[in-house]
């Protein structure tokens, strides 16, 4: 394992404690704030705008370090997962259909959880989902027996269309289709989109067949090429 994952673990355990912290006390000094909140005197709109403002940066402290120690622990599960494994690594966006669709593969009593930004890794045995940090814990896993297609789709997130893999499986006797967002993986961008996008599909596609080939599975039928759309022709297209 990397030499430096030990330290990222306890610098995600520090900031999730430091978190957890703040978060407790507002909650369990709610009553008391209250309380002395109706005994002081009234305030000037001055002031309560300057303690609005002081709420809102505290707010925002909290949201930094939650959001912190989530990439910090992404990074060192992808810092893991790339000394121990063999295959295309890949960063996806959890969204709430895609944990139903996964939970109507389980059995009852079960149930699959996935990271806000989970791993996915596509290697010669199949596709396999992965939580944790530093020490990575596989969440769900499909040979490619049990892939029946892959696709590329698009779906609607917060108002706008971000392109998405479609993974059709079938798995303990239940076939569902699984939307996968993949993470751009650079800040002020969500989604992977476009060229790299489709590269991933392509990529996907060609493992599967070559693993169904190599165990004398039957092959899913071809489909047409995706198409792949540079800039420059997306902006020769608008003239």
């Amino acid at each position: 394992m990397n030499p430096a994952a030990p330290h990222r673990a306890g610098l995600t355990v520090l900031v999730g404690v430091a978190a957890g912290v703040v978060i407790t006390g507002l909650i369990a000094g709610s009553p008391l704030l209250e309380q002395l909140m109706s005994r002081l005197p009234a305030i000037p709109s001055g002031r309560i705008g300057a303690a609005f403002a002081a709420a809102s940066v505290l707010a925002f402290a909290v949201w930094g370090i939650v959001q912190l120690a989530r990439a910090t622990r992404t990074r060192a599960r992808r810092i893991a997962l790339e000394a121990t494994v063999r295959g295309e690594l890949s960063c996806g966006i959890r969204t709430s259909t895609l944990v139903q669709r996964l939970n109507e593969l389980v059995d009852d009593g079960a149930e699959v959880r996935l990271s806000s930004r989970y791993s996915i890794v596509v290697d010669e045995l199949g596709v396999a989902l992965w939580n944790g940090g530093g020490r990575p814990r596989r969440a769900m896993q499909f040979p490619w027996r049990e892939v029946r297609s892959i696709r590329a789709d698009s779906m609607v997130v917060g108002g706008s269309v971000v392109p998405v893999l479609v993974l059709r499986v079938r798995h303990g006797g239940a076939s569902v289709e699984l939307p996968i967002i993949l993470s751009a993986g650079r800040p002020g961008r969500f989604a992977l989109s476009d060229a790299p996008f489709f590269a991933v599909v392509r990529s996907w596609k060609a493992r599967h067949r070559e693993a169904l080939a190599a165990q004398g599975l039957e092959l899913p039928p071809l489909t047409a090429p995706i198409p792949v759309i540079s800039p420059a022709m997306a902006r020769a297209s608008r003239r």
